[in-house]
């Protein structure tokens, strides 16, 4: 829970606070932009402006629930209830965001699929009943794809619960129970219209997801920055291999997508798949000596 006395002074005044334990994950700044900002001073997530009664106040009280450490408050509290039926949130097609977001995987963002040959969830949110809850409504997990080792969160938990088959490249599965691991670095189909894609660099087993020729889950090799408003990878926060990672961000030039959906850093949805080829092109030309 949120501590008033904690309050971070860059908030505006008013009933929304951020306080000190915001690790700077980006969700709040993700689900409620026109509410929350990013202080570069401080590295934190703070209440830009209060958000007026309606869908501004609904979208910061979804980031309140999302939020990974507790670190949204509101005085005086106010309900919850709608914001807590709000995740999974479609974001378009059949792909879902579903919030409740985990400490565990440092905010990490992830996704579930639904689709009629089996749900698929993208690496692992906060194992909460009221997400379990809604996830069974929409037809449970069938599969689970965990795209590296850092963002594996609660998935012991949606594994019990939903009986679903893990997804993992064996270079990152060290002693966990993956029921599937993909080795190598081509591409593994695991439907017609879902394929794994290795892209060693952040981890040594760090992989993918291609859905539809559509929508690409990159875990956390390839995002959008919120402040330069570009694509971008992370040298800072590359913890196996650099060259590695721009050589598997050459190898994405080659897919057709138009979204990225990452575990941090921003999504991305370009207005064709050409658009996006574009953009991956300009990350290629600025990162790659």
């Amino acid at each position: 829970m949120a501590r008033l006395s904690a309050r971070l002074a860059e908030n505006a005044p008013g009933g929304f606070f951020v306080d000190d334990s915001c690790i700077d994950c980006g969700a709040c700044r993700e689900i409620a932009p026109e509410t929350f900002g990013r202080s570069h001073r401080r590295g934190q997530s703070y209440v830009t402006a209060q958000p007026e009664a309606g869908d501004r106040e609904l979208r910061a009280l979804m980031a309140l629930v999302a939020c990974p450490t507790a670190s949204i408050g509101t005085s005086p509290k106010r309900p919850l209830g709608a914001a807590l039926r709000a995740f999974p949130e479609l974001l378009e097609d059949d792909v879902f965001s579903c919030g409740w977001h985990s400490e565990a995987s440092y905010g990490a963002s992830s996704y579930l699929i639904v689709r009629p040959a089996g749900n698929v969830l993208v690496d692992s949110p906060r194992a909460s009943r009221p997400l379990l809850e809604r996830i069974e409504g929409l037809g449970g997990v069938r599969t689970m794809v965990l795209s590296h080792r850092d963002d594996v969160a609660d998935h012991a938990a949606f594994a019990r619960r939903f009986r679903c088959e893990r997804v993992m490249h064996a270079a990152d599965v060290g002693a966990l129970p993956i029921e599937r691991r993909i080795t190598g670095t081509e591409p593994v189909a695991l439907d017609d219209d879902l394929t794994v894609i290795p892209v060693p660099g952040h981890t040594r087993g760090s992989i993918a997801l291609l859905y539809r020729e559509k929508f690409l889950f990159t875990g956390d090799h390839l995002w959008w920055d919120e402040d330069d408003h570009r694509l971008d990878m992370g040298q800072g926060v590359c913890w196996y291999s650099w060259p590695e990672q721009l050589r598997s961000l050459e190898r994405l030039r080659e897919l057709r997508f138009q979204w990225v959906l990452p575990g941090h850093g921003q999504r991305f949805r370009a207005e064709s798949p050409a658009a996006m080829r574009a953009a991956v092109d300009e990350v290629v030309r600025r990162l790659v000596r």
